[in-house]
Protein backbone atom coordinates (compact mmCIF):
# COMPACT_ATOMS: atom_id res chain seq x y z
CA UNK A 1 0.00 0.00 0.00
CA UNK A 2 1.52 3.27 -1.27
CA UNK A 3 1.96 5.32 2.46
CA UNK A 4 -0.55 8.49 2.65
CA UNK A 5 0.55 12.11 1.56
CA UNK A 6 0.76 14.50 3.48
CA UNK A 7 -2.99 16.70 3.43
CA UNK A 8 -3.64 20.29 3.48
CA UNK A 9 -5.00 19.82 6.76
CA UNK A 10 -1.85 18.82 8.20
CA UNK A 11 -0.25 22.54 8.26
CA UNK A 12 -3.11 23.27 9.75
CA UNK A 13 -2.68 20.87 12.64
CA UNK A 14 0.74 21.38 12.82
CA UNK A 15 -0.01 24.99 13.88
CA UNK A 16 -2.63 23.65 16.30
CA UNK A 17 -0.30 21.48 17.62
CA UNK A 18 2.39 24.66 17.93
CA UNK A 19 1.86 24.73 21.76
CA UNK A 20 3.56 21.10 22.07
CA UNK A 21 7.33 22.19 22.64
CA UNK A 22 7.90 18.48 21.58
CA UNK A 23 6.77 19.42 17.79
CA UNK A 24 10.17 21.19 17.34
CA UNK A 25 11.57 17.75 16.81
CA UNK A 26 11.64 14.67 14.17
CA UNK A 27 8.36 12.43 14.17
CA UNK A 28 10.69 9.76 15.89
CA UNK A 29 11.52 11.82 18.59
CA UNK A 30 8.35 13.29 19.08
CA UNK A 31 7.13 9.77 19.15
CA UNK A 32 9.93 8.74 22.01
CA UNK A 33 9.32 11.64 24.16
CA UNK A 34 5.97 10.85 24.27
CA UNK A 35 6.42 6.76 24.47
CA UNK A 36 8.98 7.75 27.83
CA UNK A 37 5.96 9.46 29.02
CA UNK A 38 3.40 6.51 28.68
CA UNK A 39 6.49 4.11 30.26
CA UNK A 40 5.85 6.40 33.78
CA UNK A 41 2.67 5.43 33.29
CA UNK A 42 2.75 1.88 32.81
CA UNK A 43 4.71 2.24 36.18
CA UNK A 44 2.00 4.08 37.89
CA UNK A 45 -1.30 2.57 36.70
CA UNK A 46 0.49 -1.13 37.25
CA UNK A 47 1.31 -0.34 40.11
CA UNK A 48 -1.72 0.95 41.54
CA UNK A 49 -3.62 -2.42 39.96
CA UNK A 50 -0.99 -4.65 41.47
CA UNK A 51 -0.16 -2.95 44.88
CA UNK A 52 3.47 -1.73 44.07
CA UNK A 53 5.82 -0.56 41.56
CA UNK A 54 8.56 -3.28 41.75
CA UNK A 55 6.49 -6.15 41.41
CA UNK A 56 6.93 -8.99 38.51
CA UNK A 57 3.49 -7.76 37.08
CA UNK A 58 4.51 -4.37 36.55
CA UNK A 59 8.46 -5.43 34.88
CA UNK A 60 6.78 -7.62 32.55
CA UNK A 61 4.41 -4.97 31.73
CA UNK A 62 7.28 -2.53 31.40
CA UNK A 63 9.14 -4.83 29.53
CA UNK A 64 6.13 -5.18 27.25
CA UNK A 65 5.32 -1.93 26.89
CA UNK A 66 9.37 -0.75 26.04
CA UNK A 67 9.42 -3.58 23.48
CA UNK A 68 6.22 -2.62 21.17
CA UNK A 69 7.19 0.84 21.74
CA UNK A 70 11.06 0.54 19.91
CA UNK A 71 9.18 -2.17 17.85
CA UNK A 72 6.24 0.91 16.77
CA UNK A 73 9.23 3.73 16.56
CA UNK A 74 11.22 1.45 13.96
CA UNK A 75 7.94 1.14 11.57
CA UNK A 76 7.34 5.09 12.07
CA UNK A 77 10.76 5.94 10.88
CA UNK A 78 10.70 3.56 7.93
CA UNK A 79 7.08 4.95 6.87
CA UNK A 80 5.74 7.48 8.62
CA UNK A 81 5.19 10.84 5.91
CA UNK A 82 3.94 13.51 8.52
CA UNK A 83 6.11 16.17 10.29
CA UNK A 84 4.47 15.71 13.43
CA UNK A 85 2.94 12.86 14.86
CA UNK A 86 -0.24 14.64 16.33
CA UNK A 87 -2.49 14.08 18.95
CA UNK A 88 -4.04 10.82 17.07
CA UNK A 89 -0.61 8.66 17.50
CA UNK A 90 -0.50 9.83 20.98
CA UNK A 91 -3.99 8.97 22.01
CA UNK A 92 -2.53 5.39 20.90
CA UNK A 93 0.41 5.37 23.05
CA UNK A 94 -2.53 5.82 25.43
CA UNK A 95 -3.67 3.09 24.68
CA UNK A 96 -1.24 0.96 24.55
CA UNK A 97 -0.20 2.01 28.04
CA UNK A 98 -3.47 0.92 29.42
CA UNK A 99 -2.97 -2.25 27.80
CA UNK A 100 0.77 -3.08 29.21
CA UNK A 101 -1.60 -1.94 32.85
CA UNK A 102 -3.43 -5.01 32.08
CA UNK A 103 -0.43 -7.32 31.42
CA UNK A 104 0.83 -6.56 34.77
CA UNK A 105 -2.61 -7.30 36.24
CA UNK A 106 -2.55 -10.82 34.45
CA UNK A 107 1.16 -11.86 35.56
CA UNK A 108 0.46 -11.13 39.22
CA UNK A 109 -3.10 -12.64 39.05
CA UNK A 110 -4.32 -10.43 41.96
CA UNK A 111 -6.45 -7.82 40.41
CA UNK A 112 -10.43 -8.02 41.04
CA UNK A 113 -12.34 -7.84 37.92
CA UNK A 114 -13.72 -4.49 38.54
CA UNK A 115 -10.56 -2.19 38.30
CA UNK A 116 -9.84 -4.87 34.91
CA UNK A 117 -12.88 -3.85 33.63
CA UNK A 118 -12.21 -0.37 34.22
CA UNK A 119 -8.71 0.26 32.92
CA UNK A 120 -10.27 -2.38 29.62
CA UNK A 121 -13.40 0.38 29.49
CA UNK A 122 -10.87 3.16 29.20
CA UNK A 123 -8.78 1.35 26.44
CA UNK A 124 -12.25 0.96 24.32
CA UNK A 125 -13.75 4.19 24.69
CA UNK A 126 -10.46 5.91 23.19
CA UNK A 127 -10.77 3.04 20.20
CA UNK A 128 -11.73 5.38 17.46
CA UNK A 129 -10.35 8.27 19.08
CA UNK A 130 -7.10 8.20 17.35
CA UNK A 131 -8.83 7.17 13.64
CA UNK A 132 -10.99 10.71 14.16
CA UNK A 133 -8.05 13.00 15.41
CA UNK A 134 -6.40 11.82 12.63
CA UNK A 135 -8.85 12.51 9.99
CA UNK A 136 -9.10 15.93 11.70
CA UNK A 137 -5.46 17.14 12.20
CA UNK A 138 -4.42 15.40 8.43
CA UNK A 139 -2.25 13.16 10.07
CA UNK A 140 -3.90 9.86 8.82
CA UNK A 141 -1.58 7.06 7.99
CA UNK A 142 -1.16 3.65 7.13
CA UNK A 143 1.65 3.33 10.27
CA UNK A 144 -1.24 4.78 12.70
CA UNK A 145 -3.76 2.14 11.42
CA UNK A 146 -1.34 -0.54 11.78
CA UNK A 147 -0.40 0.50 14.68
CA UNK A 148 -3.59 1.22 16.13
CA UNK A 149 -4.90 -2.18 15.08
CA UNK A 150 -1.90 -4.31 16.94
CA UNK A 151 -2.88 -2.45 19.89
CA UNK A 152 -6.43 -3.47 19.34
CA UNK A 153 -5.11 -7.17 19.16
CA UNK A 154 -2.80 -7.06 21.68
CA UNK A 155 -5.97 -5.70 24.03
CA UNK A 156 -8.24 -8.35 23.13
CA UNK A 157 -5.27 -11.07 24.00
CA UNK A 158 -4.34 -9.65 27.31
CA UNK A 159 -8.84 -9.36 28.23
CA UNK A 160 -9.32 -13.32 26.69
CA UNK A 161 -6.64 -14.35 29.26
CA UNK A 162 -8.31 -12.39 31.83
CA UNK A 163 -11.55 -13.36 31.11
CA UNK A 164 -10.41 -17.06 31.34
CA UNK A 165 -8.59 -16.62 34.86
CA UNK A 166 -11.27 -14.84 36.52
CA UNK A 167 -13.05 -18.23 36.07
CA UNK A 168 -16.34 -16.52 34.32
CA UNK A 169 -15.65 -18.44 31.01
CA UNK A 170 -13.82 -21.26 29.92
CA UNK A 171 -10.31 -21.74 28.02
CA UNK A 172 -12.24 -21.29 25.35
CA UNK A 173 -12.64 -17.73 25.54
CA UNK A 174 -9.14 -17.66 24.43
CA UNK A 175 -9.84 -18.09 20.69
CA UNK A 176 -10.97 -14.58 20.99
CA UNK A 177 -7.79 -13.32 21.41
CA UNK A 178 -6.23 -15.04 18.67
CA UNK A 179 -7.71 -14.53 15.20
CA UNK A 180 -5.25 -11.56 14.68
CA UNK A 181 -2.03 -14.06 15.27
CA UNK A 182 -3.45 -16.71 13.57
CA UNK A 183 -3.67 -14.80 10.75
CA UNK A 184 -0.35 -13.46 10.94
CA UNK A 185 1.01 -17.28 10.94
CA UNK A 186 -1.01 -18.31 8.23
CA UNK A 187 0.75 -15.70 6.19
CA UNK A 188 3.96 -17.27 6.18
CA UNK A 189 2.45 -20.99 4.24
CA UNK A 190 0.06 -18.22 2.15
CA UNK A 191 2.03 -15.50 1.24
CA UNK A 192 -1.14 -14.51 -0.63
CA UNK A 193 -2.71 -13.37 2.82
CA UNK A 194 -0.48 -10.19 2.94
CA UNK A 195 -1.98 -8.51 0.49
CA UNK A 196 -2.84 -5.09 1.41
CA UNK A 197 -7.25 -5.27 2.47
CA UNK A 198 -9.04 -2.21 1.47
CA UNK A 199 -11.04 -0.63 4.26
CA UNK A 200 -14.30 -2.24 5.39
CA UNK A 201 -16.32 -0.98 8.29
CA UNK A 202 -17.94 -3.78 9.05
CA UNK A 203 -13.95 -4.93 10.23
CA UNK A 204 -14.18 -2.32 12.75
CA UNK A 205 -17.87 -2.78 14.22
CA UNK A 206 -16.79 -6.64 14.83
CA UNK A 207 -13.26 -5.37 16.59
CA UNK A 208 -15.30 -3.33 18.96
CA UNK A 209 -17.80 -6.33 19.61
CA UNK A 210 -15.15 -8.32 19.85
CA UNK A 211 -13.43 -6.11 22.73
CA UNK A 212 -16.94 -5.76 23.98
CA UNK A 213 -17.58 -9.25 24.58
CA UNK A 214 -14.35 -9.71 26.51
CA UNK A 215 -15.32 -6.94 29.03
CA UNK A 216 -18.53 -7.94 29.85
CA UNK A 217 -17.29 -11.08 30.40
CA UNK A 218 -14.92 -9.96 32.90
CA UNK A 219 -18.01 -8.68 35.32
CA UNK A 220 -18.87 -11.39 38.32
CA UNK A 221 -22.75 -10.33 37.73
CA UNK A 222 -22.41 -12.16 34.46
CA UNK A 223 -22.22 -15.27 34.86
CA UNK A 224 -23.04 -18.88 32.21
CA UNK A 225 -24.96 -19.00 30.18
CA UNK A 226 -25.06 -15.44 29.53
CA UNK A 227 -21.53 -15.13 29.73
CA UNK A 228 -20.91 -18.64 27.35
CA UNK A 229 -23.56 -16.59 24.87
CA UNK A 230 -21.73 -13.44 24.65
CA UNK A 231 -18.64 -15.45 23.61
CA UNK A 232 -20.04 -17.59 21.07
CA UNK A 233 -21.72 -14.52 19.04
CA UNK A 234 -18.68 -12.82 19.41
CA UNK A 235 -16.56 -15.25 17.87
CA UNK A 236 -19.20 -16.24 15.06
CA UNK A 237 -19.34 -12.28 14.28
CA UNK A 238 -15.05 -12.50 14.13
CA UNK A 239 -15.16 -15.75 12.13
CA UNK A 240 -17.06 -13.95 9.78
CA UNK A 241 -15.00 -10.63 9.46
CA UNK A 242 -11.52 -12.75 8.50
CA UNK A 243 -13.89 -15.07 6.41
CA UNK A 244 -14.85 -12.27 4.41
CA UNK A 245 -11.18 -10.48 4.37
CA UNK A 246 -9.36 -14.26 3.28
CA UNK A 247 -12.19 -14.46 0.48
CA UNK A 248 -11.27 -11.30 -1.16
CA UNK A 249 -7.65 -11.68 -0.36
CA UNK A 250 -8.37 -15.26 -2.58
CA UNK A 251 -10.20 -13.13 -5.16
CA UNK A 252 -7.67 -11.10 -5.23
CA UNK A 253 -4.81 -12.98 -5.55
CA UNK A 254 -2.21 -12.67 -8.69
Amino acid sequence: MVPMNKTPGAENATRRLSIWPITRQSPAAQFLSVGLFGLVGVVLLGGALTGGIVTPGVLGATGFYGLALLVALFALRRSYPHPAIGFCNAVTLLRLMFVSALIAGLVTQSVGPWPVFGVAAVALALDGVDGWLARREGYVSDFGATFDMEVDAVLALVLAFHAYFGGSVGAYVIILGLPRYLFLIAQFPLPWLKADLPPRFSRKVVCVLQISALIAVLLPVIQTPFSDAIVVFAAAAVIWSFWLDVRWLWQARP
